[in-house]
């Protein structure tokens, strides 16, 4: 049975191994002697000091070599205690400042290396500290290495050649970069470091007897900084030093500009570059002016969109790696062999490059880390999650093993049967057997998996065998054979089908990505007709793809997003054939291709917590408080959200009156978010409204919701019908940013900052279209009314189609006493005696103004919406009722949908339930045609003849309450 690497239950040692580590033991406490002091076994215990003499020749060596460094390990208590983050700056610090020259410091610096190598190595091999302890320790004694020889190393140089400067006479300082394991604070025990290095601006140094350029200043320190850490002495090295990761590797300059390094990514930056810069970390010079400019190379490695066109370029470099493990016989290589360390690193890193520019989680540095994320996104399952990080775990605290014993970089399994078992020792394991079943065992794993991820292509001949298909996209000018191959595939126009693929040809090789584009696209169309000629409409289909595949023949990453994806393809094939709107939809916001990958969130849309907790994750990762990021993070939020809705609907998975409220939490949740962000934004601005105290609660402001948000009854088109609100009373805004202002203009402003925020059109479209027109006075009224005028309004002023109005109207957010007010407004108009005969003739006359103003004639059809016994009138006899009966029958205000106000009118006996059930029946068969027949981007209407029987029950019931 396997223990922990860090578990205190130690595996016993074999007689061989314990009697050379007693030999090492009794040769170092020999040497500790001579310069007296407590014994070295008094201190230690004697377990520790033979699994670390064991398992580690390098560690030994340094101690019999230095056994008063061992007793002052041992005496100071380091061995035993976890470092502060500053430790290993203290300790480099204090022996850099005793250090008077640059051979001094290099010295300096190799000794401390050894003390804290052996240091780190006790408390592994001991079971105090875990994988995680000693790669944070690794790393921070690097990072501290490098800033602390850098900074002593720049004045020197200064001192020599004067002070390097920009244009204006500003000083200017290095950076330095770790990538690699080192950049992720991953560092394994006898790692290089890989570093790159960069300078702000070209000019020349300030002096009056050698200025030469910066970069030849710069070049000159980076040298001697790589010798301070990376040359081979007699003392050892501190760390290897790496840089061929920088532009041009071996062949490129030491160090660059910001601007020279940048111009280089933006025109020759390659996949494996960018690859490299995930794991970027400042570590040293102007951290300032570095963060800034590693800000600016972000979007090379981060693109602003979903870079499925990664998967090629890392399968390629996969593909290498193969060759490798073939060529070099790397079988038994734990980094680089089938199943090793690289592979999980790939693993989660190709997320990277894919996600990382539209979620900044996958920008984190640590591989672990990563792949919570995706497990958190459901891009791996927890299983996966879990098989992969324990690997990972495993793997690296093996290779940690391999590389304590001599402290040299090796990744491979020793071929000495000796050696191995001491490895399977060290891990733990009772016998070399039982650690090379684990081992095997996570590699398979890992393998499996990173094969899972990366898929395996078809060839091009199974692509293009696909029912002959292939051919009729790859080989034009063969018409008559094109013709027959589509006829056998079941497309019943094969000439329409050959004039709309010729004219999608034309367009093809002129995009971003010119012939790798072209590449993919031939790739893509033999399954796009395989899998399209399996529709029983495939020529329909088929036209609806290509309208989805114009919007995206520029944006590759999408053309190689269908071609990794098969599963993807299939859902939008079924889609396409169900509903063009959801083509048209994905045209627009071509990111949603996106959620063709996971079905189980794609036929699952949120319900009205998640969708608030979805958004909120959204918003925090979207940076900070950029007006304009929000604004991107929420029209995308409302994008993917409204796709799953509409993927649920059409599939059958929701019926209408839950799409309609799923699009109503929609809305809500994005008006929610909307008044939070303003109202912060108007805060710091200007302070807030006088009297209003310190809830968040209490703003003083409301969002009504009228018409079809307000009834529930919002489709994929609706616009937003609203009024805005206030309580402010007297006075002028305090603790602001800028000058107070009254508080009634800070709510007219908070009012037209919402509207803009959810109608400005950005580049990931815009949110909804507000219609304003039902507050006070319409297009003529101010924009939030106060309460108080509202109420005097409603009571005095307001016209009857008004007051219809505010029977599906109710407070969505905002101010819970603003909200009751309005409700209670709401109740007393409801509640108004009043006489019926005029208002029956009101009610009629605005139904026949509505009717007079259509523009639609009849000629044999019927509108769903506006014709005699259709929607509209359903909704006038419901609000008449409840005008005409709101005086005696309070609970005819609850609700402000038709159907429990049906319900409502029926409980009360105002109607019959024979004809509150015509009515619901009616109202729900006709709002179901118009939903499905917006989805086919069709005008609800369809031949009178079609319900006629529903319609002449509602006239008749029309005619029945008004007495016509």
């Amino acid at each position: 049975m396997a223990n922990s690497p860090a578990s205190k239950t130690m595996i016993a040692l074999t007689e061989d191994l314990k009697t050379a580590a007693e030999q090492k033991i009794s040769e170092c406490c020999r040497s500790a002697e001579t310069s007296g002091g407590k014994s070295i076994e008094a201190l230690a215990d004697p377990g520790d000091l033979s699994r670390v003499f064991a398992f580690s020749e390098y560690a030994a060596r340094q101690c019999m070599r230095n056994p008063e460094m061992l007793r002052e390990l041992l005496e100071s208590g380091d061995l035993e205690r976890l470092y502060p983050q500053d430790q290993y700056q203290q300790y480099i610090a204090l022996a850099a400042g005793r250090a008077s020259d640059e051979q001094d410091l290099a010295v300096a610096l190799r000794r401390l290396r050894h003390r804290e190598m052996v240091r780190i190595v006790w408390r592994d091999l001991t079971g105090r500290a875990d994988l995680f302890e000693t790669m944070a320790d690794l790393s921070a004694l690097a990072d501290a290495c490098v800033a602390r020889a850098l900074d002593y190393l720049y004045p020197l140089l200064c001192e020599r050649y004067g002070r390097p400067e920009d244009a204006a006479g500003n000083a200017q300082q290095m950076v330095v970069f770790a990538m690699g394991k080192l950049g992720g604070r991953e560092l394994n025990f006898s790692s290089d470091i890989d570093l790159m290095f960069a300078f702000p601006e070209a000019g020349h140094t300030r002096s009056e007897e050698k200025s030469i350029s910066n970069e030849e200043f710069f070049t000159r320190l980076v040298r001697r900084l790589i010798d301070v850490i990376g040359k081979s002495t007699p003392e050892g090295f501190v760390f290897r030093v790496d840089t061929r990761l920088r532009p041009y590797g071996d062949s490129g300059p030491l160090v660059m500009s910001f601007d020279s390094m940048e111009n280089y990514y933006q025109m020759f930056g390659r996949e494996w570059e960018r690859y490299a810069l995930v794991k970027a970390r400042l570590i040293a010079g102007d951290k300032q002016r570095g963060e800034a400019f590693f800000d600016r190379l972000r979007p090379f490695v981060f693109r602003r969109y979903l870079d499925y066109g990664t998967f090629e370029s890392i399968r390629e470099m996969k593909q290498k790696i193969v060759r490798e493990v073939v060529r070099k016989g790397l079988a038994d290589n734990i980094k680089h062999g089938y199943g090793g360390i690289r592979e999980i690193e790939f693993f989660g890193q190709v997320f990277q490059l894919i996600r990382g520019g539209i979620d900044p989680a996958y920008q984190e540095r640590s591989i672990l880390k990563v792949l919570k994320v995706m497990r958190k996104d459901r891009g791996i399952t927890g299983k996966v999650y879990e098989e992969l990080s324990s690997a990972y775990v495993f793997l690296r605290n093996t290779e940690n093993r391999l590389q304590m014993y001599e402290d040299m970089q090796t990744h491979s399994l020793p071929a000495d049967p000796r050696a191995r078992t001491r490895l399977a020792l060290s891990m733990g394991f009772d016998s070399e057997k039982e650690f090379i079943r684990a081992l095997d065992a996570h590699m398979s794993r890992v393998h499996f998996h990173f094969n899972q991820l990366l898929g395996q292509e078809s060839t091009e001949a199974e692509a293009q065998s696909e029912t002959g298909l292939g051919n009729v996209w790859l080989t034009p000018g063969q018409t008559d054979q094109n013709r027959q191959n589509l006829e056998a595939a079941g497309f019943e126009e094969p000439d329409t089908v050959l004039r709309l693929l010729g004219e999608f040809r034309d367009k093809t090789g002129y995009g971003e990505d010119g012939h790798i584009a072209t590449a993919r696209i031939n790739r893509l169309m033999p399954r796009v007709l395989g899998a399209v000629a399996e529709t029983d409409r495939p020529l329909l289909v088929l036209k609806r793809i290509m309208t989805l595949l114009d919007a995206i023949l520029n944006r590759s990453c999408y053309i190689s997003l269908l071609l990794e994806n098969p599963g993807a393809l299939e859902h939008l094939v079924r889609l396409a054939r169900i509903s063009p709107w959801i083509v048209s939809f994905l045209s627009q916001h071509p990111l949603l291709l996106d959620e063709l990958l996971d079905v189980r969130s794609m036929y699952a849309p949120l319900d009205r917590a998640a969708l608030a907790g979805d958004l909120r994750q959204r918003l925090e990762k979207s940076g900070g408080d950029d007006p304009e990021l929000q604004m991107d993070a929420i029209r995308v939020f409302k994008q993917v959200n409204m796709f799953r809705i509409v993927a649920a609907d059409v599939t059958g998975h929701l019926p209408l009156m839950q799409v309609s409220d799923r699009l109503t939490y929609l809305a809500e949740t994005i008006l929610d978010a909307a008044l939070d962000l303003t109202w912060h934004q108007m805060v710091e601005r200007y302070g807030k409204p006088s009297a209003i105290d310190g809830d968040p609660g209490n703003t003083g402001f409301a969002v009504i919701a009228y018409g079809k948000l307000g009834g529930y009854e919002l489709g994929y088109r609706s616009d937003l019908d609203l009024v805005f609100l206030h309580t402010a009373q007297p006075g002028q805004t305090t603790g602001g940013r800028l000058r107070p202002i009254d508080n009634s203009e800070f709510f007219g402003r908070l009012g037209q900052r919402i509207i803009h925020f959810l109608s400005a059109p950005t580049s990931t479209g815009k949110l909804y279209e507000i219609d304003m027109r039902l507050r006070p006075s319409g297009n003529a009224g101010i924009l939030v009314s106060h309460m108080d005028a509202f109420e005097e309004y409603q009571s005095r002023h307001a016209w009857t189609w008004e007051h219809q109005a505010l029977i599906k109207a109710r407070p969505i957010i905002g101010d819970f006493q603003v909200a009751r007010r309005f409700a209670d407004v709401r109740t007393q108009v409801i509640a108004a005696r009043r006489n019926t005969e005029q208002l029956a003739a009101a009610v009629l006359e605005m139904r026949e103004r509505m009717r007079s103003a259509r523009e639609f004639s009849h000629n044999g059809l019927f509108d769903l919406k506006q014709d005699s016994g259709g929607i509209v009138d359903i909704e006038f006899l419901v609000q008449f009722l409840i005008l005409c009966h709101g005086s005696r029958h309070e609970q005819l205000g609850q609700w402000t949908d038709v159907v429990r106000q049906l319900n409502a009118l029926a409980l009360c006996g105002i109607i019959a339930d024979l004809d509150a059930h015509a009515l619901k029946q009616a109202y729900l068969i006709y709002r179901y045609f118009v939903h499905r027949m917006n989805l086919q981007e069709k005008k609800a209407v369809l031949p009178e003849n079609r319900f006629a029987e529903l319609r002449r029950r509602v006239v008749r019931i029309w005619r029945k309450v008004f007495g016509q």
